[in-house]
């Protein structure tokens, strides 16, 4: 039996579209564990009523896969899920399965892949490698595909610094998140954002708080997606107001993130109350940035 526990996590923090992530001290458990046939999931919390309890289960998926690159054959599989990452809001929900299933898979098949080739096999699931390296790795990371591999580095979590979140209570899917980013951008953008990515990667490698604000700023994907999320520049302009040193859409959304170092609850009342002005119902939680990726749970 395997028990591990996969964080979520938060992708692109503003102008790192596809590159930036971190992880967030919001987890999904995962118990694992190998019978004599057949295969039976259980799921409680978030996606009890709406996940499969199939072969189509999405970390099932992933955790068939990895047994097969393994050379490892399971006679049946008992899969218990307790999932606390909201779903299709933003915050990894995808990646935290395809990340649970490989790793448990992984370790029921005694550890034969090693962590690089776990994250090239996730990324591959996934599409895109801003979410499920932050949810191998833990803290701050860039990635970025060259070829089949996936290049990543890790970056502490600055000392203090929080994520107070405002989760809408609908959902965003990732695939309608990227329909209204358009093909081709203006170059004066794309050197906008390529400046702006650098700062932040500096501001965050230097523990330096005081760039936040300014290396957030992105012009290539939130401009388009805000379009989807009632209120939006609003509610990141209310969490500034109230204390917050840097904000962004989390991922695809809907969900907005604020960082602070302070005034969490204060930015929570202000990200929400403005929320409700539009009408969007809204729970805020000011999370720990997760300094471990996915790693085996007692």
């Amino acid at each position: 039996m395997v028990k591990i526990k996969v964080p979520a996590t938060t992708a692109n923090l503003g102008p790192g579209f596809d590159t930036l992530g971190a992880a967030l001290a919001l987890y999904n458990h995962v118990t694992m564990e190998e019978i004599e046939q057949g295969l039976k999931i259980n799921i409680v919390g978030e996606g009890a009523n709406n996940l499969s309890r199939d072969e189509k289960n999405l970390l099932y998926q992933a955790s068939f896969i990895t047994f097969d690159k393994a050379n490892y054959k399971p006679r049946g599989l008992r899969i218990l899920l307790e999932n606390h990452i909201p779903m299709a809001r933003g915050l990894g929900s995808s990646s935290s399965a395809i990340v649970g299933g490989i790793f448990a898979a992984n370790e029921l098949a005694g550890s034969v892949l090693s962590l690089e080739e776990m994250v090239d096999l996730a990324t591959e699931l996934e599409g895109h490698p801003d979410n499920v390296v932050p949810a191998f790795y833990g803290g701050f990371t860039v990635s970025a595909i060259a070829g089949k591999n996936v290049y990543a580095k890790q970056f502490a979590i600055p000392k203090g610094l929080k994520a107070v979140v405002a989760i809408p209570d609908f959902f965003l899917s990732t695939e309608d998140s990227r329909q209204v980013i358009p093909h081709t951008i203006p170059m004066k953008d794309a050197a906008f954002n390529v400046n702006r990515v650098a700062l932040l990667v500096s501001a965050i490698a230097q523990q330096d708080l005081s760039l936040f604000e300014i290396a957030m700023v992105d012009k290539i994907h939130q401009p388009y997606r805000s379009t989807l999320i009632p209120g939006f520049w609003e509610t990141l302009a209310a969490a500034k107001e109230n204390g917050a040193i840097g904000t962004a859409m989390s991922g695809a959304g809907p969900t907005l993130i604020a960082f602070a170092a302070e005034n969490f609850e204060k930015i929570e009342k202000a990200m929400q109350r403005s929320f409700e002005s539009f009408g969007v119902k809204s729970v805020t939680k000011t999370l720990d940035f997760s300094q471990k990726g996915v790693e085996k749970a007692d």
